[in-house]
């Protein structure tokens, strides 16, 4: 793209594939109907007791999940998902527990409107607070909408991939519900939102992310997605990396969630595996949309979308702007290549602040990142190594302090303006 960049090239070896279905470019659609009416597969409670047996990690939860699960679906294609995620059990103790309907409800005051967070494909997500109320640790209940765009596969598949997976950079889970037909799973609660919050579409009042904390919650997200493809084993693909899933805790520390879409990646020789496209418009990798073979350096390119987006304040796709600025990745293709035109990328409501070398060096990052040639796009471990450059040259705190809260100093900066 006409941009220097101090990394090497990636290639992603060897092959491998599952069931291929026709391609798709917008994201999952598969909604669940009711299973009331058809008959049920028999119930094997013993599949995964080789499983269990052969790891030090307590599965018993898990299995009573998965059974659960397998047991109300009509073929046994949910079994071997789980199969497939289930050869991350050596990961390390499974913390997340069995909750009970009348827990949760209890928990999110009966599941009122009032306790609303937000709703995407999988459902509606409730504020609650665990027993006893007065003092519990908050929490956010994420309720499966049996009719919406997602459904059992990524409830299951989000259970046991964050049950299995555990780092700073990932959101945790708590635990999940299968009383009768209810699907609910139950997350530490994040109380800063998302990303997309603090640097999209921003209302008025609510001061931008600075440079320094928007470098640092780059280098939070690419470093949870260095552990899933670097140290869990076998790695995992995220497939969905997109603002709205990267959540904040209070510190503007970055957590990785929505784990529904995740995939199992290649191991041993196989360098790809073979799927349908799923995930989110506008960050999806060319070569994935285009084939449907998925590897980690389609992460790596969803990475660059965000980056870019942290770095210029501009969605993805945004068909409120010209036509000429409807997607960022096109928009930016010729700025790329015109150094003098890199400050026309910097988001204005940084109003200038930032360090020149910071935005080139940013810019030159994201660029790698958004390569059309997957082989030539950097690993996401050098990406990380990449950003704590930016990080400390920006200013920003290191990864285990805390970042200041911007919504804090713009109440102390009132404060003094009224003294």
């Amino acid at each position: 793209m006409g941009i220097l960049c101090c990394f090497q090239s990636h290639h992603a070896g060897g092959e491998s594939s599952d069931h291929a279905v026709p391609s798709s470019s917008t994201a999952a659609s598969s909604s669940v109907t009711s299973n009331k009416d058809r008959p049920l597969p028999e119930r094997r409670p013993g599949d995964y007791k080789s499983i269990r047996s052969n790891n030090s990690v307590d599965y018993s939860n898990l299995v009573t999940l998965v059974n659960e699960i397998v047991a109300d679906s009509v073929s046994y294609r949910h079994k071997r998902v789980a199969e497939e995620i289930l050869k991350m059990g050596k990961a390390g103790k499974v913390t997340a527990r069995a909750f009970t309907y009348a827990e949760l409800s209890e928990a999110t005051g009966g599941f009122q409107p009032e306790s609303v967070l937000g709703e995407g494909g999988f459902g509606p997500v409730y504020r609650g607070r665990l027993p006893p109320r007065s003092s519990g640790p908050e929490v956010a209940v994420k309720q499966l909408d049996r009719n919406g765009v997602q459904g059992t596969r990524e409830f299951l598949v989000e259970a046991l991939m964050l049950s299995l997976l555990k780092h700073p950079h990932l959101v945790t889970l708590l635990g999940f519900c299968t009383d009768s037909d209810h699907r609910m799973l139950v997350y530490e609660y994040m109380p800063l939102g998302s990303l997309e919050d603090h640097l999209l579409d921003l209302p008025p009042g609510r001061p931008p992310l600075d440079w320094a904390t928007r470098m640092r919650v780059a280098q939070g997200a690419a470093r949870g997605l260095e552990y899933l493809h670097d140290t869990a084993r076998p790695p995992v693909i995220y497939r969905d990396f997109k603002a709205s899933n990267i959540l904040l805790d209070t510190g503007f520390r970055a957590r990785l969630s929505d784990f529904g879409l995740a995939k199992v990646g290649p191991s041993g020789d196989k360098t790809h595996v073979s799927t349908r496209v799923m995930g989110t418009y506008g960050y999806c990798a060319p070569e994935y949309a285009l084939t449907g073979k998925l590897t980690t350096m389609s992460d790596v390119y969803s990475f660059g979308v965000v980056f870019l987006e942290i770095v210029t304040g501009r969605r993805a796709i945004d068909t409120a702007r010209e036509p000429d600025q409807h997607n960022l990745v096109l928009w930016a293709g010729p700025r790329f290549k015109d150094k003098r035109r890199f400050a026309e990328m910097a988001d204005p409501l940084l109003q200038g602040e930032y360090p020149t070398k910071g935005l080139h060096q940013a810019l030159a990052i994201a660029a790698m990142c958004l390569q059309e040639d997957a082989t030539m796009r950097p690993a996401i471990s050098d990406v990380v190594s990449a950003l704590e450059y930016l990080v400390v040259a920006g200013g920003g705190a290191g990864d285990d302090e805390e970042a200041p809260d911007p919504n804090e100093q713009q109440q102390t900066d009132d404060d003094d303006a009224q003294a």
